[in-house]
């Protein structure tokens, strides 16, 4: 039985319906693409800033945000971190720090500079809210750090944020590749660090039209004072295929903290040249990475979708959550659909609609080109949904206990579609919600009785749909 009390649950797995009693179908959806929001156009910067990552500050109020700057065409000049911040998510500046000094001059946001730290590979960023942190360890962050050309994973720490030290004693683990943005965070339910990093395995060889000798993967270790960690190993994706994935970028997913999600980009690196890469946009600039490996032209990714309740088993959809996109001269590289690490509420373009969720993703990788910082939308709670076509069809729950005398849903209908909600217990008694349509992602469900008699006590739910996407519902 499964108790999920007055926690918002949605419908990224199938962990509240019972399988068997499942009529409607799980449903990805894929954001929107929007605007730029920043150019990384400044003289330090160039088109292989990437591994973005960023949180909200509840102390500063403010959306900050870490990422790479270095060329991947023109003079290399080792890798810069770089700092970002908004206070809306729509408008982000790069501040004047003052830190370190580029060709003469310290107007500039960089934080950490190569002429410091030489084998930084990339750099990930939190705050830490366990309660026993102490204060000048507040924000910490994880990099891969090349020492004397022994590859391990390290740990920053800093005070404010923007000043960061290195400390020789807090090695996290050697065990691993690391190349990648490499995750950590405190989880506040589980009262425990949680990170997750890139390594690689061998797998089953078998006939595909990929190259398949390596593949690369995300690991998992886990720590309660961030300087003694588990053991690293795989995640499971519960049998799914193994195909390789560059990064994992799990969070708890900030509506429902209980759920991990992670948007991993997925690496395609096909056999040989063949017709379509002649056709397929950018073809001279693919065989001109070809002459440094045939995997720098190879080699496409993109970007997919999983989720877990434990933060060690995913569910994996492995239809692409972003695709490369419409054809254009600098898309469909190796490096396409590496979303920033964090998603934050942004206003929604319709005018009294409800808020959306923002992600970002890079654009412009290994062009030549100043990289871009591209906005993208999402419903909220829209990654996946309970899905139902025109035919009506009846989804029934595992047994469960709630507490609350309401009822809020996420939900989207046509105008001839509809969603109801039948509430019963083990005795037979039941209370079904009138018939609801529209599209409101907080839509009080009204009864045809009081549903607090039911809260507490063990209790299964009908949902009966047709040409509707049913989000996520929470109890209150």
């Amino acid at each position: 039985m499964l108790y999920i009390g007055n926690q918002r649950e949605c419908f990224f797995d199938d962990h509240f319906l019972d399988e068997s009693k499942t009529g409607a179908e799980y449903r990805l959806h894929n954001p929107v693409p929007r605007e730029v929001v920043l150019t990384l156009d400044e003289l330090w910067e160039g088109d292989g800033c990437d591994y973005y990552n960023f949180f909200y500050d509840e102390e500063r109020k403010i959306l900050r945000l870490y990422y790479l700057a270095f060329k991947m065409l023109g003079a290399y000049e080792g890798i810069r971190v770089c700092y970002a911040e908004s206070r809306d998510g729509l408008k982000w500046e790069k501040p004047e720090l003052g830190l370190f000094d580029y060709k003469g001059t310290k107007h500039n946001n960089i934080i950490l500079d190569p002429t410091v730290h030489k084998n930084i590979d990339n750099f990930m960023v939190f705050c830490d809210s366990n309660p026993v942190c102490p204060p000048d360890k507040r924000y910490k962050a994880i990099a891969s750090y090349n020492d004397n050309g022994r590859a391990a994973l390290w740990c920053f720490w800093s005070e404010d944020g923007i000043r960061f030290s290195l400390e020789n004693t807090c090695e996290i683990t050697d065990k691993g590749a690391f190349d990648s943005l490499n995750v950590a965070f405190w989880d506040e339910n589980a009262s425990k660090y949680r990170c997750y990093f890139r390594s690689f395995h061998t797998p089953e060889m078998d006939e595909t039209p990929f190259v398949n000798e390596s593949i690369r993967d995300i690991r998992y270790i886990e720590s309660t004072d961030f300087v003694n960690w588990s053991e690293p190993f795989l995640l499971d994706f519960r049998g799914a295929e193994d195909i390789p994935l560059y990064t994992n970028n799990v969070m708890p997913y900030y509506r429902a903290p209980h759920i991990y999600i992670g948007l991993p980009s997925r690496y395609v690196e096909r056999k040989s040249w063949t017709p379509t890469f002649e056709r397929l946009c950018g073809a001279e600039r693919r065989k001109e990475r070809m002459n440094h490996h045939p995997r720098y032209g190879l080699t496409l990714t993109d970007c997919v979708f999983m989720c877990s309740r434990d933060g060690k088993s995913f569910k994996r959809y492995d239809e692409a959550f972003i695709r490369p996109g419409p054809e254009r001269p600098l898309n469909w590289v190796y490096g396409d659909c590496y979303p920033a690490r964090g998603l934050v509420e942004t206003p929604s373009p319709l005018l009294g609609a409800d808020p959306e969720i923002s992600i970002y993703n890079y654009e412009n990788h290994w062009s030549g080109k100043p990289a871009a910082l591209r906005r993208y939308t999402l419903r909220r709670d829209g990654f996946v949904s309970l899905h139902s076509g025109a035919k009506e069809t009846i989804s029934t729950s595992k047994r469960f206990v709630f507490e609350g005398a309401e009822l809020e849903a996420n939900l989207s209908t046509s105008a001839r579609g509809y969603i109801r909600f039948v509430l019963r217990n083990d005795d037979g008694e039941k209370l079904e919600s009138y018939e609801i349509f529209g599209d409101s992602t907080s839509r009080i469900i009204d009864f045809g009785g009081d549903i607090s008699r039911f809260s507490g006590k063990p209790v299964y739910m009908d949902i009966i749909m047709s040409d509707a996407d049913l989000y996520s519902f929470k109890f209150y």
